[in-house]
């Protein structure tokens, strides 16, 4: 362990490794400031610089350009109550009324330590579970491996906000997507309508670039303009976090633990572990009636989740290349460009990489406080510049960058197709993060399912027979045929009540 360690350090300590580094922490405190820019639009613009880095390198950027987004989407949700990312909405109007309480200080410096003490804590979670899980899956044949696909895809559809019925279809049109080609068992064409472009299938990155980043530029310049921030001097951020850590250690533990077990569901990510850290702590809180006043109480905790999410994200995607978020999902197509292809093997062939990851992460969290401070103190300086500026910059990002994965024309056009995808999805409540899921997965569901029926001459049993793949099994159809008994009950309950009430 000591060996691998070392070679660890060493892999990190490289120029290149500490210059992308601070360059996408830069980057993604910017891009997770500017409202309406999400994480995982900042991680999917970078993933064609990536293309150019040593693996390492690349992994560096993702893991510090989300790190950083997520805890800076704080800023513009405090100072003008519009939520720099997705995961900052949920206690959004807590820290402005904060603000306007005189202690924007107090808000912004709860967002920075705790964001901080989360990631860190979520890393740990990644360096105790992942070993012993990668030790486990060593033992999965291609049956479990169908099943934990199939239940992943299911659980995307359960945490999804909407509804389960258009999570679901979400799900379903990845999965066509990720039907494209002849990259299949059988080596038939698929869907190519005779386009030899379509024949390699659509990459994942491409894909992800043109729904996240392109879909995202297309809701902007269609929303209006965010009001200018007023100048003001902000006084010392860090002053009473200590005593807040003191006093409310519960709930950032809570909130740790939340954002821990969220981040390891497929599809869920930081912004569900913000939501559902900041209810807990409105439930749980003995003075649930200052909320939404200007209570630091649940910045504490939902801080803390979010961040906590990030790092434990990676646990299924590194194991089984099924991502835990958006950003994982991402982090996962850089892992196969670079050759560290995701799988329990991972962390005995490449165990260096492993713990050069979890270095990574741990020193991200640690540069977050005095960059997220310096951040802070410029921020009414980067929240001046127009929509109108920043926009067609990434627009240009996207399309340089989806030219360069694959040398072609093409790439331009998969990127610009699934924006439009990505934007109608978003406007009419459909879920995009299941079909990235879809798109991501439907691959090694197929493979795993076909190479099963060939092991087992075409029989189901075999399926069913190995207790671990029976208990996920199990699983994957409850979840599956939960949200139609969720649709039953709500359909037979009034019944009941109203045959009682005649009664």
């Amino acid at each position: 362990m000591l060996k691998t360690l070392i070679e660890a350090f060493a892999l990190i300590s490289t120029w290149e490794v500490i210059i992308a580094m601070f360059a996408a922490s830069v980057y993604g405190l910017v891009i997770g400031s500017l409202p309406g820019l999400s994480a995982t639009m900042a991680t999917a613009l970078l993933v064609p610089v990536t293309f150019y880095l040593s693996p390492i390198a690349a992994i560096a950027t993702i893991v510090a350009a989300s790190s950083m987004a997520i805890f800076s989407g704080d800023i513009p949700g405090a100072l003008l109550r519009i939520p720099g990312t997705p995961a900052s909405a949920a206690y959004a109007d807590e820290a402005y009324a904060m603000t306007r309480k005189g202690q924007a200080e107090l808000a912004l410096g709860a967002g920075v330590w705790f964001s901080a003490v989360g990631g860190i804590a979520g890393v740990l979670s990644l360096m105790i579970l992942a070993p012993p899980l990668a030790e486990i899956a060593l033992s999965f044949s291609t049956f479990e491996y169908f099943w934990l696909a199939l239940l992943g895809l299911m659980c995307a559809t359960l945490v999804a906000r909407s509804s389960p019925v258009k999570a679901i279809a979400g799900m379903f049109l990845g999965l066509l997507v990720s039907c494209i080609g002849i990259e299949n068992p059988g080596g038939v064409p698929r869907f190519t309508f005779g386009l030899t472009d379509l024949f390699g299938g659509i990459e994942p990155i491409p894909a992800l670039v043109g729904v996240f980043a392109v879909a995202q530029v297309m809701r902007a310049m269609l929303t209006p303009e965010p009001p200018p921030l007023p100048r003001r001097k902000f006084g010392s951020i860090m002053a009473g976090q200590w005593r807040l850590t003191k006093l409310y250690h519960w709930q950032m533990t809570r909130g740790n633990i939340v954002g821990i077990i969220i981040g390891v569901l497929p599809g869920a990510g930081a912004d569900m572990a913000a939501w559902v850290s900041y209810a807990m702590s409105k439930r749980f809180s003995k003075e649930p009636e200052k909320f939404g006043t200007g209570h630091v109480e649940g910045l504490v905790e939902a801080g803390a989740s979010n961040n906590a999410s990030i790092a434990s994200g990676w646990v299924p995607s590194l194991l089984f290349g099924i991502p835990g978020d958006t950003i994982a999902a991402i982090a996962i197509g850089v892992l196969y460009m670079k050759g560290l292809n995701p799988g329990p093997t991972l962390f005995t062939e490449k165990a260096s990489s492993m713990y050069a990851i979890y270095l990574m992460f741990i020193i991200a969290n640690i540069l977050m406080i005095p960059l997220g401070i310096a951040m802070i103190r410029v921020a009414a300086y980067i929240l001046l510049a127009p929509r109108s500026t920043i926009m067609p910059i990434i627009m240009l990002c996207c399309a340089v960058g989806s030219f360069a994965i694959g040398n072609n024309m093409f790439g331009v056009v998969t990127v610009a197709a699934f924006g439009v995808i990505g934007y109608v999805m978003e406007a009419n409540g459909y879920p995009v993060a299941a079909m990235v899921l879809g798109i991501v997965m439907g691959t090694m569901v197929e493979q795993a399912f076909v190479t099963s029926l060939i092991k087992s001459d075409g029989s189901i049993l075999p399926f069913f027979e190995r207790p671990v793949a029976a208990i996920l099994a199990a699983m994957a159809i409850g979840a599956l045929l939960w949200p139609v008994m969720v649709w039953v009950w709500r359909k037979v309950k009034p019944v009941q009540t109203a045959a009682a009430t005649s009664r």
